[in-house]
């Protein structure tokens, strides 16, 4: 079976839900440990972490690199791999970015749908791009080895960081705007710009990402891959889930407030989105992952090429990129 790469969920985590990764034969997934979280408060997370770790260690273990990938398939486990949503766990101190890639962070997103004072996020009606804190950061991220992700960013921001970064950059979880029009699925532009510099796009499985929301079929689904692979190529794309699986609602007030506002921001501009959406029928949970591989498949893709879109190209992505620059 190929390598299966989830490359981000925020579930309500549980021994449940781990025995449901084995289930699906998921080898990795990259979780978010903040999103609005400073420094102190990420370490807690990370806490957590540890005591998962500790707890269960038949299913799960921390991930830094590639062969923990591989380490995970051979134990038949689960590599778990840390990333942030928002900055704000490096506060405004550029030396925390390798205080926290040393933790075990991979991922960080220059902006979460905000203005922050790296990036500008999606939300925001003006995008002037990349701070000066942010060109600074973004050098020493590539220096270390933890990636930058621009999922919820702007266009301007995430053009601009493609261009700046030394290294490739991600969306971790997101769309093509070409298949639907939601504020944070990507232009064409991304696409080629991701694609061009070696960088990745997960698809998301999140409905309001999706064509037609939670009703969203699997063949379209796969088609719009499909399409994304003819102007990506094949080797750029990969899963990216926004698996959110057992949260209460409540949690959506932290993702999308967190202290910044006193008033409810419901996201896409309607209150209809004030909760967790249902998902879609064939992909509910981690054991879904196979539908998937399946769904590829029946639209055209072979097999060698559904195994990389399924883990394949984010394990070669982990090996190039989690490391520091050689010195």
């Amino acid at each position: 079976m190929s390598y299966r790469i989830d490359a981000l969920q925020y579930c309500n985590w549980s021994e449940k839900i781990f025995e449901q990764m084995r289930a699906g034969g998921v080898d990795a997934v990259h979780v978010t440990i903040a999103y609005h979280e400073n420094f102190r408060e990420t370490v807690a997370v990370m806490e957590q972490w540890n005591a998962r770790f500790e707890q269960f260690p038949d299913r799960i273990f921390q991930g830094f690199t590639g062969d923990d990938v591989r380490r995970a398939r051979e134990t038949g486990r689960t590599a778990i791999f840390y990333g942030f949503q928002n900055p704000s766990p490096i506060e405004d101190d550029i030396r925390l970015v390798e205080i926290l890639h040393r933790l075990g962070v991979r991922f960080m997103q220059l902006s979460y749908n905000n203005q922050s004072l790296l990036a500008t996020g999606c939300y925001e009606a003006e995008d002037p791009g990349i701070t000066r804190m942010g060109r600074e950061v973004i050098a020493e991220m590539n220096r270390v080895g933890l990636v930058v992700d621009m999922s919820h960013s702007a266009e301007r921001s995430t053009l601009e960081a493609i261009e700046i970064s030394a290294r490739p950059i991600v969306v971790t979880h997101a769309n093509p705007a070409f298949w639907h029009p939601a504020l944070r699925n990507k232009s064409d532009a991304v696409l080629r710009g991701l694609g061009e510099t070696g960088g990745m796009l997960g698809f998301s499985l999140y409905p309001h990402h999706l064509k037609d929301g939670s009703n969203c079929t699997l063949d379209s689904f796969c088609r719009m891959v499909a399409d994304c692979a003819e102007i990506m190529g094949v080797e750029q794309i990969g899963i990216g889930s926004d698996l959110c699986q057992d949260q209460p609602d409540t949690v959506v007030e932290w993702m999308r407030n967190g202290r910044w506002s006193k008033t409810l921001d419901y996201g896409e501009g309607s209150a209809a989105n004030a909760g967790f959406p249902t998902m879609p029928g064939w992909f509910r949970d981690n054991r879904d992952f196979g539908n998937i591989e399946q769904g590829l498949r029946a639209v055209g893709f072979s097999e060698a090429d559904s195994a990389n879109i399924m883990g394949g190209n984010w394990l070669r992505f982990f090996d190039e990129n989690f490391s520091p620059e050689s010195q």
